[in-house]
């Protein structure tokens, strides 16, 4: 990797700020004084360091994120904001969310660098849990659990079974291990009724905890590797 890109990429500026840095005597590499932009190094190899602070090298990086209604999960858009802009400090970062949760949806949402592990937690073939609190129009007749526990007919195709648990009059839990358009809400206007506020309160074994709406935190390594297991 180029030394301006490494540097570029880990925040420090622009490709254009790293040549400054190294003109000025800023960037080290292993201990000797980096000489040009387009030196090549090994970031798993080489030691880097600013004004003689090692920078330490991320691959890839994983957030949660506890989605307020309001932002579109896009990486950009002309019109409407996105869940990347409540992660203002990792702009330089090509970050993207893991599966989509709609505008008005809140809860949480996972953001990554890496499209290998989003692409497989999104995987039906995962069977990852992922929870949602769904307030309804009108009371839950529960006939419908049976149905939602077998599958239903969405998109001609027959849905993985959910689980479903009547916590208030109006208001469940559903387990999904898949992610289709829209899919909580379109399953139960399969059986006439509206969802009017959803919320994912889980995905996997991670849950917000502390996080308020619009706040974040970055993934413990053990959190990763588990996720990464699954």
């Amino acid at each position: 990797m180029r030394l301006d890109k490494f540097l570029a990429n880990q925040g420090f500026g622009s490709r254009k700020d790293a040549k400054k840095f190294i003109k000025d005597k800023r960037i080290k590499i292993n201990g000797v004084f980096a000489k040009k932009p387009e030196d090549n190094i090994n970031p798993l190899v080489d030691e880097i360091s600013i004004d003689d602070d090692v920078i330490e090298y991320k691959e890839n990086y994983y957030f949660m994120l506890n989605k307020p209604k309001g932002y579109i999960c896009a990486t950009e858009d002309n019109f409407q904001n996105t869940v990347l802009e409540l992660i203002p400090e990792y702009n330089y970062l090509k970050l993207f969310p893991v599966g989509r949760l709609d505008k008005d949806t809140t809860g949480l949402l996972l953001i990554t660098t890496d499209g290998d592990f989003a692409h497989k937690l999104i995987s039906p073939k995962r069977h990852v849990d992922k929870v949602y609190i769904a307030t309804l129009d009108k009371d839950v007749d529960m006939k419908i659990k049976n149905e939602f526990e077998s599958g239903i007919i969405l998109d001609d195709e027959l849905t993985l079974p959910a689980k479903i648990e009547q916590l208030e009059s109006n208001v469940c839990k559903v387990t999904l291990h898949q992610g289709k358009y829209h899919q909580v809400k379109r399953m139960f206007e399969y059986f006439g009724y509206k969802v009017i506020e959803l919320h994912r309160e889980k995905f996997a074994f991670l849950t917000l905890g502390d996080l308020q709406e619009g706040e974040y935190r970055e993934l413990t390594d053990e959190e990763v590797n588990h996720l990464k297991m699954l």
